[in-house]
């Protein structure tokens, strides 16, 4: 597909690899509309980009619903949905106190990477097979946010590693699900990137960290992932596969 001219959605636009993506959809001529709760960061954003800013709560199906109509009011109806909005938490599943972890905080987590991706994807792709199919048959593509913890998660991230393991799982049967609609659906799996988070780290954790990486030894970078992420939308034939972006990192157990 060409990125061109496309209205674009990116959840979790206003930070991280988010904004880096809106960013590089909006440098390759996308119209794109910035979706996160926070809207003084998808404001800004959206200003830097000739964009719009809307707030949004993935997880919540009338949030969820209203930004894609808000978004489509302004640009037409979205052919290209970037799911990057989630959240991390790190807990072990007895606390050194002796207790069990609550487990709303598991169901927190759950409910934003996991029920939230797919509350998205079947909005945006309800919308999308309305749409008249381009010249090669296609409406439309998703591209997911996983993670390397859904692989080889570490102590204590229980939570993040199912939250993304089911978000890598439900790439291949949602894109064979949406393949009579000619919608697309592809996951990115990052591991360790330099985002605003991995900053509030001490500068000698963050090294620790890059230099766990086989090659290149740094944190990736943010642009890198967005690099990625649009070339899943311009490759017609990437499909239902779980892309890890991680300079071959294999996480270890702490």
């Amino acid at each position: 597909m060409n990125i061109q001219g496309q209205a674009a959605l990116v959840t979790g636009g206003g930070s991280g690899l988010g904004e880096a993506t809106a960013r590089e959809l909006a440098r390759l001529g996308a119209k794109v509309a910035v979706l996160d709760l926070n809207m003084d960061n998808a404001q800004r954003v959206a200003k830097d980009i000739g964009g719009i800013a809307v707030q949004c709560n993935v997880s919540d199906p009338d949030s969820m619903a209203q930004a894609i109509e808000t978004a489509a009011a302004a640009h037409g109806p979205a052919r290209i949905l970037m799911q990057i909005a989630g959240i991390g938490t790190a807990k072990r599943v007895v606390g050194k106190d002796g207790n069990a972890a609550p487990l709303e905080d598991f169901a927190k987590v759950i409910n934003v990477n996991l029920i939230g991706t797919y509350n998205a994807a079947r909005l945006f792709a309800a919308a999308c097979a309305k749409l008249e199919p381009l010249e090669d048959g296609a409406r439309g593509v998703m591209v997911f946010t996983a993670s390397v913890a859904a692989f080889d998660g570490q102590v204590g991230q229980q939570a993040y590693s199912a939250s993304k393991a089911g978000v890598a799982g439900m790439t291949l049967p949602m894109a064979r699900d949406l393949a009579q609609h000619g919608i697309r659906v592809c996951t990115i799996a990052p591991g360790l990137f330099k985002t605003s988070l991995m900053e509030t780290l001490p500068e000698p954790v963050q090294q620790s960290l890059a230099a766990s990486i086989p090659f290149p030894s740094r944190l990736g970078k943010p642009s890198e992932f967005a690099e990625l992420a649009c070339h899943i939308v311009s490759n017609n034939h990437l499909n239902g596969e779980t892309i890890r972006l991680d300079g071959a990192l294999r996480m270890a157990p702490r």
